[in-house]
């Protein structure tokens, strides 16, 4: 099978910016989801995923760069999701996130220059700010998108984390080698 060249292109400069990053945090409504909270009358919620952001997730994984979930909430269709897609780091309920990324930062030896991080409101500010590449998703609020790096053109819950996900496999000069293997794969099934 001839190599295909990927239809998918950022600027350079972007992702010489994003290149060397070995985690990756998410926050979760806004970003894997479109941010609606959807409370049925017994106080259960529903969330709804986008499949994309999700292989996405798992593409990251496969190459080394640790996606890592900080959620300001907590529900069981939440840590369903994670659990489905091997989601080994993640923090649930947290009202302070940069206390909880510093917490994982340490224990897995991270620099804040080799992590990324996406968000769509103000309780994500402290880890873009603090994060080596900043993203926002295209819905984000104006203050997140201003302290970004790269507002995506999808926006969260509609594949805006995918698109993350994809700058950071293209810089770290991985994305063309996986997509070749699933055209490859395509043939043994």
């Amino acid at each position: 099978m001839a190599m295909r060249q990927p239809a998918l292109v950022f600027p350079p400069e972007l992702l010489l910016q994003a290149q060397g990053m070995r985690a990756a945090i998410f926050d979760v409504d806004g970003v894997l989801t479109d941010g609606r909270l959807h409370i049925g009358e017994h106080g259960e919620s529903v969330k709804v995923f986008h499949v994309h952001d999700g292989h996405g997730l798992k593409l990251l994984a496969r190459i080394g760069i640790e996606p890592v979930i900080i959620s300001g909430r907590d529900s069981p269709a939440l840590r369903r999701r994670l659990g489905d897609l091997g989601i080994r780091h993640a923090v649930y309920g947290t009202s302070d996130k940069l206390a909880a990324a510093e917490a994982l930062r340490a224990a897995q030896g991270w620099s804040w220059t080799e992590m990324a991080a996406i968000g769509d409101d103000w309780p994500d500010l402290p880890l873009l700010a603090r994060s080596g590449f900043a993203c926002a998703v295209a819905n984000a609020h104006a203050e997140v998108k201003a302290a970004a790096l790269y507002v995506t053109y999808l926006s969260g819950g509609a594949g805006g984390a995918r698109e993350f996900c994809d700058l950071l496999l293209m810089a770290s000069g991985r994305y063309a080698a996986l997509l070749q293997g699933e055209l490859g794969s395509l043939d043994t099934r």
